[in-house]
């Protein structure tokens, strides 16, 4: 019985599509994980779910490990189009309720009074951490009870910049096998509602409607359908509200694996529902499991081009900027088939 109510999936998506879900709506057909943990079992798990020491003591990859030599011959021999597809948003030069810390661009030389043959300009603010800019988020970029990743202190952080864990250890480039987890179209909906939880179970009900299974190294994308929503609807303060992944999922993602995690928003739901902590995902997946994350990226061309194909997963290749001590950067990942 549970098969055939799988298989009535894609069915139901085409009767719904475009219709919004209301929160915590279950997924049809599959049983349901975890839906309200504590702040112990948060506590616990970042014990439970550690790589701290996996892959040494002086370790400052963290599940980037997993992406091997041979991982990476992998995600290359799926390249078959040759067709290139962006997951980064286009940078936001607006002020508005999800956009604090507008992108600034000065011009510098332009117009007829411009000296010589050249036009240019400067980036002179771009505060990437946050809700807006596609970026990714180093292993430094938070700590828990005075600690880092791997047992590094949080001293190793100074106005200098970080000592340990910054993003110029990702500086030769980021290449994998890619996954998109299109939650949206798993429900048969354009996007999810602000504060729609997502579970381990959607993420295994998605593996099964498109027919693959995230192996170890992959780094996985789950949409949400927030920039969809949003071109239909408008901003809204996503600081607040905003669908995402309930934590029962990094026990999910530490099972498999899975060496990165990107999302259209910051991958947490919001709220957590979870007392006192704000951000359990990012806690578990940075502090405990080292696996860094992307941000706010766009996934919805990569939506379109994974369905015109009915293939979800890609080689990806993200370079992030070369910042000694940086905490993260922002970057335009690539998607390739």
């Amino acid at each position: 019985m549970q098969r055939h109510m799988i298989l009535l999936v894609p069915a139901i998506a085409v009767l719904v599509f475009g219709q919004a879900v209301k929160k915590d709506v279950p997924t049809p057909g599959v049983a349901p994980a975890s839906r309200e943990l504590t702040s112990e079992d948060i506590e616990r798990w970042m014990t439970e779910l550690s790589n701290w020491g996996r892959w040494g003591k002086d370790d400052q990859l963290g599940t980037v490990n997993l992406i091997t030599p041979e991982k990476r011959k992998q995600a290359v021999a799926l390249v078959k189009d040759g067709v290139t597809v962006s997951l980064a948003r286009d940078a936001d030069k607006v002020k508005s309720l999800d956009n604090r810390h507008p992108f600034v661009q000065d011009m510098v030389n332009y117009g007829s009074n411009t000296p010589g043959d050249f036009l240019m300009d400067t980036y002179s603010w771009i505060s990437y951490h946050g809700f807006t800019h596609t970026h990714l988020d180093a292993l430094c970029h938070m700590f828990h009870n005075g600690k880092m990743y791997n047992g590094y202190s949080k001293d190793e952080v100074t106005k200098d910049g970080a000592g340990k864990l910054a993003v110029l250890n990702f500086k030769n480039g980021i290449v994998s096998r890619g996954v998109l987890m299109d939650i949206p179209r798993l429900r048969g909906v354009q996007w999810l509602e602000p504060a729609t939880r997502i579970y381990p179970e959607d993420l295994e009900a998605w593996e099964k409607m498109a027919h693959m299974k995230v192996q170890p190294g992959d780094i996985i994308f789950v949409r949400t359908g927030r920039w969809a929503r949003r071109a239909a609807q408008g901003p809204w303060p996503i600081i607040q509200r905003a669908a995402g992944m309930y934590a029962s999922c990094t026990r999910w993602l530490k099972d498999r694996d899975v060496a990165m995690v990107g999302s259209d928003t910051v991958s947490d739901v919001k709220p957590s529902g979870i007392k006192e902590i704000i951000e359990p995902v990012h806690q578990i997946l940075l502090i405990a499991m080292g696996t860094p994350i992307f941000d706010n990226c766009d996934l919805e061309a990569l939506s379109e081009a994974c369905n015109q194909r009915k293939r979800w997963v890609f080689m990806l290749s993200a370079a992030p900027l070369a910042v000694p001590g940086g905490t993260g950067s922002p970057l335009n990942p690539i998607a390739i088939f």
